[in-house]
């Protein structure tokens, strides 16, 4: 049985621990808005005829890579918590992981609609991720690099990472788009 002087103790730490823990995610969240405003602007520079090249030596698309940011970004933040999807079902065909624009059967979504995409999702999850972080997800989530994720917090982490390579690639694309046109 824990003393009654070190009870008092531990009782007084845990809130300032919840505070601490409060600070933390308040802090992931700010990043969050950071990675996402990076790549708002990003997008809205991008005209609309250079989303579709894919150079030689790409597999996808500047289109393709924004959509699958929105996309993966939705499955982490919603989807491997059995949240619905507020992105349409469209998305997944076109931009999870493995596909191609050189496959698509579909019309894709303007830049303009995944910006607006990106805008609402990211109001969402700032409406449904505080307080989430820590949980416990229904079933480990395995990355393509083989890298298993058990909580959400450990997920939405690497998904900042995930976004930034995806933004590597569309500024090389759009590097090679800019001198082609020359």
């Amino acid at each position: 049985m824990i003393e009654d002087r070190r009870y008092k103790k531990l009782l007084r730490l845990l809130p300032e621990k919840e505070n601490r823990r409060r600070d933390m995610e308040h802090l992931i969240f700010k990043h969050m808005e950071t990675v996402k405003l990076i790549t708002e602007s990003s997008l809205k520079r991008i005209p609309e005829n250079a989303a579709d090249f894919i150079p030689e030596g790409f597999n996808n698309s500047i289109r393709w890579n924004f959509g699958h940011i929105v996309y993966i970004q939705e499955k982490i933040a919603f989807l491997l918590l059995n949240e619905k999807s507020g992105l349409p079902a469209s998305y997944e065909e076109l931009f999870s992981a493995g596909t191609s624009p050189r496959s698509w059967e579909q019309e894709p979504p303007s830049l303009k609609e995944i910006a607006d995409a990106l805008a609402d999702q990211k109001e969402r999850i700032l409406q449904f991720m505080p307080g989430r972080l820590e949980e416990i997800l229904p079933e480990p989530f395995t990355n393509k690099a083989g890298i298993t994720f058990h909580t959400a917090g450990e997920a939405f982490l690497f998904s900042f990472y995930h976004e930034a390579l995806h933004m590597e690639a569309i500024k090389k694309i759009y590097q090679i788009y800019r001198k082609e046109q020359v």
